[in-house]
């Protein structure tokens, strides 16, 4: 639950409360010095940027003024995305915030949480840097990609100590939006499975989204990360029991999808939340038989000797995947190796379609002649 903080104020407690409600139990935004990667050419600009950024974590103002006399940039970012402006916001360094605003800092700049310095702030309690930037014009109600303002930093991962509570009332006093909520953590945790992103997954199932939350397609974050071939999201949901069997509006399911992308890490890591790869999709066929469709022979290959998927099924048209690879593959060198990988499974060539025309007969009425070689 979100901490009370012992203001001796009555009405912006309850204030407080009443934005709060019910509050998870955020990730903290990382902060520290990241040293950027060394890159392959490091520019004049570049190493005024590096050692401004290396004075910023050590707080050596005079430093840092000497650096931006020389031309480095107060705003420029390194591979992490934080800049001298942004260090001194998370780290509370006042004297050199004023240095920074005094010289062009981008006061909006985001983090790499898409968060503002007035977050990184109030979640370290630094009431004068808050202030400071309230003053600036910072973007008050500013919401982070976990869906974090300022004001549910302060108060979710803030202590009853003078400093929080000094922020607290410096964001009250400053005009803060105190009655919104925090993100829907499921909707959260889908969007993090669409956009690929493992931390915000694992920060929304840590806020309490539920781990088979649907969409509007009926997709679970399982499913959204396999269409979107998102293996690490994807791990963080295997891990904490994700159904990899749960049927959407569509019937696919996650492992289903595999078939479609063609994805073997993706396949590997389902495999090991033990799918049922019976299961049909919508044209009734197994995996197998839409990636040979799309000619993913290194998947087909994987999965037919990895799984006991049936390398004969025999979908809803009245085809297996060696007929489909045939008929609506190209005859080019994917297609080509998926109709190796299937034979070498032990897949049936002499199985029919519904007009008993064979996958050899459907590639010699279409020229496929590597196929056909294959086939004979």
């Amino acid at each position: 639950m979100a901490r009370t903080f012992r203001v001796g104020v009555l009405t912006l407690t309850w204030l407080l409360l009443s934005a709060c409600q019910t509050a998870p139990s955020p990730v903290p935004t990382p902060s520290g010095p990241t040293p950027s990667a060394s890159p392959t050419t490091y520019s004049a600009q570049e190493r005024l940027d590096e050692q401004l950024r290396r004075a910023a974590w050590a707080n050596d103002v005079d430093a840092a003024r000497r650096l931006i006399d020389q031309g480095a940039d107060v705003n420029a970012q390194d591979n992490t995305q934080q800049s001298a402006y942004l260090v001194a916001t998370s780290e509370g360094y006042a004297d050199l915030l004023d240095l920074t605003l005094a010289h062009g800092a981008a006061v909006n700049d985001k983090d790499s949480w898409n968060g503002t310095g007035l977050i990184r702030a109030a979640e370290r309690g630094h009431w004068l840097v808050v202030g400071k930037l309230l003053a600036a014009g910072i973007d008050r109600d500013h919401v982070n990609r976990i869906g974090y303002q300022a004001i549910h930093e302060a108060i979710w991962l803030g202590r009853d100590t003078p400093d929080y509570v000094a922020t607290v009332r410096a964001l009250a006093a400053g005009g803060v939006e105190l009655t919104r909520p925090s993100a829907d953590p499921d909707a959260a945790l889908l969007a993090a499975a669409g956009s690929g992103d493992a931390d915000a997954a694992a920060v929304a199932l840590r806020a309490g989204a539920n781990l088979e939350a649907r969409d509007a397609q009926g997709r679970t974050p399982l499913l959204v990360a396999a269409a979107g071939d998102h293996v690490d999201v994807a791990r963080v949901l295997v891990a904490l029991g994700a159904d990899p069997d749960a049927v959407d509006q569509r019937s696919d399911t996650p492992w289903l999808v595999t078939g479609v992308t063609g994805s073997v890490p993706m396949g590997e890591t389902l495999l090991l939340a033990h799918p049922d790869v019976t299961l049909r999709n919508r044209f009734g066929g197994v995996s197998i038989i839409p990636a040979a469709e799309r000619g993913h022979a290194d998947y087909v290959r994987w999965a037919t000797t990895h799984t006991e998927i049936d390398v004969d099924h025999v979908n809803d048209l009245g085809w297996t995947a060696l007929l489909e690879a045939v008929i609506l593959g190209d005859g080019g060198p994917d297609h080509v190796e998926v109709v190796r990988a299937l034979l070498d499974a032990g897949a049936d060539r002499s199985i029919a379609d519904r007009d008993g025309v064979t996958a050899l007969q459907h590639a010699q009425r279409r020229g496929q002649v590597e196929v056909e070689d294959l086939l004979s």
